[in-house]
């Protein structure tokens, strides 16, 4: 007879320190956590690491979780939500960890340190290298209680195996080994009392469940101690998955760890720069990672879509570049598809300056939808709607259209008129008329749209056509910049 064998269902977690910004990088290891867990229908909890008590920020916390709710990221257990497994801040679960710190003392896999700061210090200044001697690790029971007895201060630290190696097996790079003369007996518990992020990781990754282990490759060569401590309690070890490194472009096309220096990396930096939570989301999950099957061509993902197409087998080894120009294309794209009342939704807050009372925000706007790779751009592209800038009578000549200084001028007294007579002013009826004009002139349409461009913007890239700009800004405001612009000529 043949039984089926459940499979365990999968669970991840993402396990920040309240240390600052949410990097981008942070942020994708927080993406594929819930990618890996959602795809195979399992939980995905949220956890806060908050033992290296020096290095919190105010508010960080809050940064964290105001960010997986922006960009959908939603956690099956942790903080606010609660769960099964809480607390789910390491700082309320203190007791735990030393409970089990004792049970490896018992089991022989670490000991107690009572070696004094200024000995280490020593030790580090004769071998800035050579990490800790081992110095207690040999300790008799009657010493260490007598110690203990005494009060002295003392840290708890891994007992590693002094020969052979420790390997592992990693979803992404495959099997990992360290021989283990080169692993230092590290410090599990410190003398506040806290653990130390190699050890309540552990602890708390066993007891909430966890199966999948997802963080930066910068911890590949650390795992090893972790393994250890895994096999010492008698514990499954979870499934690894360390994801490739974040580069970014230097100014000399050289590419090296992402950081400030490259731009804005955090990701309210780069929601306050303009960027769409969509995009940056659909963009971070291809640095690294790539579809496969149906979806190999695929760019474009929503999070529900991403859900069903995420496998760890398409994640790389290889480092991933984070470029500002792919990033900005993508979110030009997500910017085009946004029905209008979004967009403007969006837009406005980053429209700084009041538009005069006669311009249409609306038409504005629909102007430089489709034109803005991100939502800063409003504000500038939209100047010349606001007013005109000075530029010199030269600008009018084109020789697609084979305009010159002179011949612009004539343009625009014909033109001037023309409009002057129109009952109505929307972008059709501009067109009509002055497609009719050109007619009469013998002239391309393009020379004479060319030169009211210039008139009603005094720029030659604009977003938006002659026609369109002048339904923007309005009959009055049109006329009276087509005559200054006649005034040049004279």
């Amino acid at each position: 007879m043949v039984f089926a064998v459940e499979k365990q269902p999968v669970v991840t977690r993402f396990a920040p320190s309240p240390t600052g910004y949410m990097h981008i990088g942070n942020l994708r290891t927080a993406l594929y956590a819930y990618l890996i867990a959602r795809h195979d229908g399992g939980r995905f909890i949220l956890r806060i690491e908050d033992t290296d008590r020096e290095r919190l920020v105010e508010g960080a916390t809050d940064v964290i979780m105001r960010t997986l709710a922006v960009t959908g990221l939603s956690y099956d257990e942790g903080p606010i939500v609660g769960g099964e497994h809480g607390p789910y801040v390491q700082s309320e679960r203190k007791p735990i960890y030393m409970e089990y710190a004792k049970r490896l003392i018992e089991l022989g896999a670490a000991y107690y340190c009572f070696c004094t700061k200024e000995r280490l210090e020593q030790l580090h200044e004769e071998d800035a290298t050579g990490g800790y001697d081992r110095h207690c690790r040999d300790l008799s029971p009657e010493e260490v209680e007598k110690n203990l007895a005494a009060g002295i201060p003392y840290v708890i630290r891994q007992k590693m195996p002094l020969e052979g190696t420790t390997s592992y097996v990693d979803a992404v790079f495959g099997e990992v080994s360290v021989e283990n003369k080169e692993l230092q007996d590290q410090i599990l518990m410190k003398a506040d009392g806290y653990p130390t992020y190699n050890f309540a990781h552990v602890v708390d990754d066993y007891l909430m469940g966890v199966t999948h282990v997802v963080r930066g490759s910068e911890y590949v060569t650390s795992t090893p101690k972790y393994a250890l401590l895994y096999d010492a309690f008698g514990w499954q070890r979870p499934t690894y998955v360390h994801l490739p490194l974040l580069m970014g472009k230097n100014a000399d096309g050289s590419v090296s760890k992402l950081s400030k220096r490259h731009g804005a990396v955090s990701f309210e930096d780069l929601v306050n720069d303009g960027f769409l939570p969509e995009a940056i989301i659909n963009y971070i999950a291809l640095l690294g990672w790539g579809p496969k099957g149906e979806n190999a061509e695929v760019e474009f993902f929503t999070l529900s879509e991403l859900e069903k197409a995420f496998s760890i087998t398409g994640v790389n080894k290889s480092p991933a570049v984070f470029d500002f120009d792919k990033l900005c294309w993508f979110n030009g794209e997500y910017i085009k598809k946004l029905d209008f009342a979004t967009f403007k939704e969006k837009a406005m807050p980053f429209l700084h300056a009041a538009f005069p009372a006669e311009v249409d925000v609306d038409a504005v706007l629909r102007l430089l939808q489709g034109r803005v790779s991100k939502l800063t751009e409003v504000e500038g592209k939209s100047q010349l709607f606001r007013e005109l800038c000075e530029y010199d009578k030269a600008l009018f000549e084109n020789k697609k259209n084979k305009v010159t200084v002179e011949s612009a001028e004539a343009l625009l007294k014909a033109a001037l008129p023309c409009l002057q007579a129109l009952d109505s002013w929307d972008n059709d009826t501009l067109y009509a008329a002055l497609l009719q004009l050109s007619e009469q002139l013998g002239c391309k349409s393009g020379a004479v749209l060319w030169c009211l461009r210039i008139a009603a913007s005094g720029m030659s890239v604009t977003p938006g056509g002659a026609t369109e700009i002048m339904a923007a800004i309005g009959k009055a405001e049109s006329l009276a910049r087509i005559e200054k612009a006649i005034a040049k000529f004279a």
